[in-house]
């Protein structure tokens, strides 16, 4: 019985911590569906704007509010934004100074482009830990995922 008493708290911190990993890798995300959007301080227009963001710019979910989302972006700003300009269209930002684009998902796959921090990057697929993204002038290509951030 002791062995027991003493498993158990321990068994129900892994649990505990296992459920949170879990959340965290099922976080809510969107992107910018309209043209340009703004990110505000609070849930209201008349709050101060913070910053324009283009579309397809990929947020994280952090609450909801009457029509209003409260999101985050890579760089951990958060803002409140309209519930109605977002969407479930997946999208990425380069996170990185410049991120190769290839061929295939790997290293060994012949470079077919660069992408420059804060470029928007349509999800296409994703493969182990690669991301074949579409750019905005239609190439489509492979970037390894350490350097975006989205989904």
């Amino acid at each position: 019985m002791k062995l027991m008493s003493r498993i158990a708290p321990w068994f129900l911190v892994l649990v505990m911590l296992g459920s949170g990993l879990s959340l965290a890798a099922t976080q809510e995300m969107v992107s910018v569906a309209s043209e340009t959007v703004l990110l505000y301080t609070n849930p209201d227009d008349k709050s101060q704007a913070l910053w324009e963001l283009d579309r397809g710019y990929p947020l994280k979910v952090i609450s909801r509010k009457d029509g209003w989302i409260q999101v985050q972006d890579f760089e951990k700003d958060k803002g409140w934004i309209k519930a109605s300009t977002v969407d479930k269209t997946p999208h990425h930002i380069v996170r990185v100074h410049i991120g190769n684009i290839r061929t295939g998902p790997g290293l060994k796959n012949r470079l077919i482009g660069q992408a420059a921090r804060y470029e928007l990057l349509s999800t296409v697929s994703k493969k182990s830990s690669w991301v074949q993204v579409k750019r905005k002038n239609g190439q489509t290509g492979w970037i390894a995922e350490s350097l975006v951030w989205g989904w």
